[in-house]
């Protein structure tokens, strides 16, 4: 099967994620989509992310009814920080029945020559890219020529960070998130920072 893989740390999921995932899927003819939960980005503050299993239970629910789109904890047993690179390995290894392609957003293309072994990565797998407003989609493109980038994507302004601050301020998310606010709320409760 040809899997599209979605990292990212997922703090908590909402709607511009999954929209996103099943864009993808449509448009490049993938046959699932794997929303892959990391558990320590090295590129970002790991005291402002909630706990992984958490995180991967609500991006688990938020899925559960969507065909073509599945979250994964693969990286929850490799070493820590998660390195691309390393992931990638890993799966083709435990899965070499699959195919699969990087899907980033153009952010992450910006700094992509900071990845660990970036080369590599380019040399060994397809890389899809969704634009994100702030960048210079030409530059980045006359840089990696080899990625193709999804013009047509859709951009959302929903934010994991706009979630988080909403619930601590104990504004209503359920426009931005298909998570049972409820829920959500009684972890936010617990030792569990916003």
């Amino acid at each position: 099967m040809r899997i599209g893989l979605y990292f990212g740390s997922f703090n908590p999921i909402h709607y511009g994620h999954i929209t996103l995932a099943q864009y993808v899927l449509r448009e490049c003819n993938m046959d699932e989509v794997w929303l892959m939960v990391s558990p320590n980005n090295p590129l970002k503050d790991k005291s402002e992310l909630w706990d992984e299993t958490l995180r991967y239970r609500f991006t688990q629910e938020a899925l559960k009814n969507i065909e073509g789109l599945r979250a994964s904890d693969f990286e929850f047993s490799l070493p820590q920080p998660s390195y691309t690179v390393i992931t990638l390995k890993a799966l083709s290894a435990a899965y070499p029945q699959h195919s699969f392609t990087l899907i980033i957003g153009s952010d992450n293309m910006a700094v992509f020559h900071l990845w660990k072994d970036y080369q590599l990565i380019l040399s060994n797998y397809p890389i899809v890219v969704y634009p994100r407003r702030g960048n210079d989609m030409k530059a980045l493109k006359q840089r990696y020529p080899q990625m193709q980038v999804l013009h047509d994507a859709p951009l959302y302004d929903i934010s994991s960070t706009q979630i988080r601050r909403l619930l601590a301020e104990g504004k209503d998310v359920s426009s931005l998130t298909p998570i049972d606010i409820n829920s959500l709320q009684k972890h936010l409760n617990s030792p569990i920072q916003p």
